[in-house]
């Protein structure tokens, strides 16, 4: 038996077949697709991605295909200068394309040993005690017929917005629907750059859901406002849409041409009432939908999966304690609340009516405050994440930022995906649980505390530096002790 099917072979999939991987866990990855994809709707990396990226040893990878920014502009398009002093190793926003994204990821997961196959769409389920019981759709000479049955342990859907795992659960995905829809495409322009820059300077004192960017090879990524809201949201726009709606919003087409590929999206806000039912859970954009506004949505689903690797591969490896796979839900889904409330209140700002721009030259006004800036910035890249482990030390729940050792970074000895305690006292043991967290003795005089004991997700179960404490909050995150 398979321990873990992934639906759907996205940055939310990969992310979780590979950490599930670390843990030696067997994993089949479905992806519908036959080929990747070659759109790039997401365009960067927040703080909080970059630093799981360098904790799993992937930054390297990363870094030099993509382009740093550290300009503020990410919360509804408001520029402001970038916080001084965050709490990161990693103050900037790494510009790089989905699919670059998605290739990485795609070599990570399967060079530790994830099955990924492509071209295999799922299309129903059940389940029992024992496992889930998973059907894909007929291919080559078998259509008509029916479709191969696999059976797992557990089942996870990162099979995005419309997902098929969660419409065969029967979870609800209260929300609103899209009021508006947005054009969004990659293709050649004819227009001097001169001319497209003095244009969407103009046309964006009014309307911040158009514009262009320059890319690779002499293309640009394009941006405008449809005219309505499409009633098959599935079926891609045309170039004579797009044209048409450059033209109505800015008054020349560009000459644009030769499209790479062409989509909509529309600013619908959705989140689902529950993110397990028995033996199948619901990551990424199968939990949430929600706008683009300040470029989360890619992260957020990551995000999800670095939180959920861990503590699924404990239930199948059999050393969980009770609860731990309930604290994916528990802890996620209050994030991807946030995020829906954040967006919601971004996509007012952008709006052109009176009153809101109104708000939008307050709300302008109130980042120049340095508490405001840091406030909102922190919170579009997920540093301020802080789930709720217990009380105690200010540190808790909060992930901890890479801090220098004296043998190298904290961030390098997590690649593993293990517990870490970070001992600065070396009167401290993690015996009985050698094999889930490792045990640093280092001075670290980038500390405060005597000592934290990380999850594996790099967020801090435990500070202090009584042993009777630790013994105690071990088994919390890490099961029974051993031997």
């Amino acid at each position: 038996m398979i321990d873990v099917i992934v639906a759907g072979g996205g940055p939310t999939g990969l992310m979780l077949a590979a950490e599930l991987r670390l843990h030696g866990v067997h994993v089949v990855l479905l992806e519908k697709l036959a080929e990747p994809s070659v759109r790039s709707r997401a365009l960067g990396l927040h703080v909080r991605s970059i630093e799981m990226m360098d904790q799993r040893g992937l930054l390297d990878r990363f870094l030099p295909l993509g382009r740093t920014y550290e300009t503020g502009g990410f919360f509804a398009g408001i520029g402001t200068s970038w916080p001084t002093g965050l709490d990161t190793a990693h103050g900037y926003v790494l510009g790089i394309p989905q699919t670059t994204t998605e290739r990485l990821l795609t070599e990570h997961a399967t060079g530790l040993g994830a099955d990924l196959r492509r071209g295999s769409e799922l299309v129903g389920l059940s389940q029992d005690e024992d496992g889930v019981t998973v059907e894909l759709a007929p291919t080559g000479t078998a259509a008509g017929g029916g479709g191969t049955l696999l059976r797992a342990r557990y089942l996870v859907g990162c099979d995005g917005g419309r997902s098929t795992v969660r419409q065969l659960l029967g979870v609800g995905f209260p929300g609103e629907p899209a009021r508006v829809e947005t054009l969004l495409g990659e293709m050649e322009v004819a227009a001097p750059p001169e001319e497209l820059a003095a244009v969407v300077a103009e046309v964006r004192t009014t309307e911040w859901r158009f514009g262009t960017m320059p890319l690779e090879g002499g293309t640009y990524r394009v941006i405008v406002p449809a005219a309505g809201v499409a009633e098959d949201r599935t079926a891609p726009p045309t170039m004579e849409e797009f044209r048409q709606r450059l033209r109505a919003v800015a008054g020349t087409d560009f000459g644009v041409h030769s499209p790479r590929w062409l989509s909509r999206f529309g600013d619908a806000t959705r989140l689902a009432e529950r993110y397990r039912v028995g033996r199948v859970l619901l990551a990424g954009d199968a939990a949430h939908v929600h706008p683009p506004t300040g470029g989360q949505g890619l992260n957020l689903g990551m995000q999800d999966a670095f939180n959920l690797g861990w503590k699924l591969a404990a239930e199948v490896n059999g050393w969980a304690p009770e609860g731990l796979l309930d604290s994916y839900a528990a802890e996620r889904r209050p994030v991807a609340a946030d995020v829906l409330d954040n967006t919601r209140a971004q996509t007012e700002l952008l709006s052109a009516e009176p009153g809101a721009r109104a708000v939008r030259r307050l709300m302008a006004e109130l980042m120049e405050f340095e508490e405001v800036n840091r406030y909102l910035i922190e919170k579009i890249t997920a540093i301020s994440v802080r789930y709720d482990v217990g009380e105690g030390h200010a540190l808790l729940g909060r992930r901890l930022r890479d801090v220098k050792l004296e043998r190298g970074r904290l961030y390098e000895l997590m690649r593993r995906g293990r517990g870490l305690l970070l001992d600065r006292t070396g009167r401290l043991s993690v015996a009985g649980w050698e094999d889930r967290v490792d045990h640093v003795v280092d001075p670290c005089g980038e500390l405060d505390v005597p000592a934290v004991l990380l999850r594996p997700d790099g967020h801090v179960a435990w500070a202090g530096e009584d042993q009777r404490e630790l013994l105690d909050r071990l088994p919390t995150w890490f099961g029974a002790a051993t031997g």
